[in-house]
């Protein structure tokens, strides 16, 4: 029998490469999915992804409630927990973002460690290291930590910071260290398995579709979502992964390179891309009025660096080259009309 893992928030990027990604493996998946009636789309998914369905199973779960948790992990040797509230536009109150983020982890969190689940794989984000105050040229690692009560960060941050802080502190509770790994990805590109973009597609998105009359120079973390899915997999039993943080994104690519290589390798979806380049002063003007660029205005010009050697031990590979990534976000994009 083959091994079962469950992964909540089957129905987005990460989750539903992730579930793809195990069903060729050969594992069993149980997917979580907070209303039942995204079922068609999950399967659609797999059928995109080119895996069968015949080892996914779905079922229903909210971040909020305690329904349904413990049949759940009932039967499954692991547990990615991948699901979180996300929204593109900053909630009035930070709470509808921080509160399900804390205790949607809390709950699958306690329902793994409660069924004796062999390890718990929780998608984070290098959000809670990348905003750590350091001085210029700092490598950021697995010690640093962003600072929730920075007045710079907004709430999807400050949620994903408390929610990672929240597993950390309940394995402990439990004694538990070794039961928990957590992957923290940069921003999350690669093939589309459905119609949605995801929220760092987005920004691809905008330049492919002309929605910005120049490029800013916002230097993002990339990464590839088949290297995360294959990072969360890997953590499921690789020791070096115990109880430990790993940042799974590369040295950031501006905006500006990211349309150079689309230029370069999709000249045919490059007609609507800015031909010019924002300054900075001028980026930093538009950050007041665009909430991406207001998010991230911190960034702008910046160039920061990540420690990627722990995420590549842990695939025993280098990570995906990014502009590999790039062509296959544009070409997704392009076929799935959404440029």
């Amino acid at each position: 029998m083959a091994d079962k893992v469950l992964v909540t928030g089957v129905s987005g990027f990460i989750g539903g490469h992730l579930a793809a990604e195990l069903l060729r493996r050969g594992y069993a998946v149980r997917g979580s999915l907070r209303s039942l009636s995204r079922t068609g789309e999950v399967h659609a998914a797999m059928t995109a992804a080119g895996v069968g369905g015949t080892d996914l199973e779905l079922c229903q779960l909210d971040l909020m409630s305690d329904r349904g948790w413990v049949e759940a992990v009932e039967g499954c040797r692991y547990v990615a927990h991948v699901a979180s509230p996300f929204v593109l536009e900053k909630p009035k109150d930070p709470d509808e973002l921080i509160r399900p983020a804390v205790e949607g982890t809390t709950r699958a969190v306690t329902a793994a460690l409660d069924a004796g689940v062999e390890r718990v794989v929780m998608t984070s984000a290098l959000a809670t290291m990348q905003f750590a105050r350091a001085p210029k040229g700092h490598l950021y690692t697995d010690a640093d930590w962003t600072d929730p009560d920075d007045p710079r960060l907004n709430a999807y941050t400050v949620s994903k910071i408390k929610a990672e802080r929240a597993a950390l502190e309940l394995a402990r509770e439990r004694g538990a260290e070794d039961c928990l790994a957590l992957i923290n990805p940069g921003a999350v590109i690669g093939p589309l398995l459905t119609d949605d973009p995801g929220t760092s597609i987005t920004a691809i998105q905008q330049i492919m579709s002309g929605a910005l009359p120049m490029i800013p120079d916002l230097r993002l973390p990339w990464v590839d979502v088949r290297d995360v899915a294959d990072a969360h997999i890997a953590a499921m039993t690789s020791t070096s992964a115990a109880g430990r943080r790993t940042i799974t994104a590369t040295d950031p690519m501006s905006l500006i390179e990211v349309a150079a290589v689309i230029r370069e390798h999709l000249p045919r979806a490059s007609r609507k891309l800015p031909k010019r380049t924002m300054p900075t002063w001028l980026t930093w003007l538009a950050s007041t009025f665009e909430p991406q660029l207001r998010d991230n205005r911190w960034l702008i010009g910046q160039k920061q660096r990540f420690d990627c050697a722990p995420a590549e031990a842990l695939l025993g590979r280098p990570l995906r080259p990014i502009p590999d990534a790039i062509v296959a976000t544009g070409r997704s994009l392009t076929e799935r009309q959404l440029i």
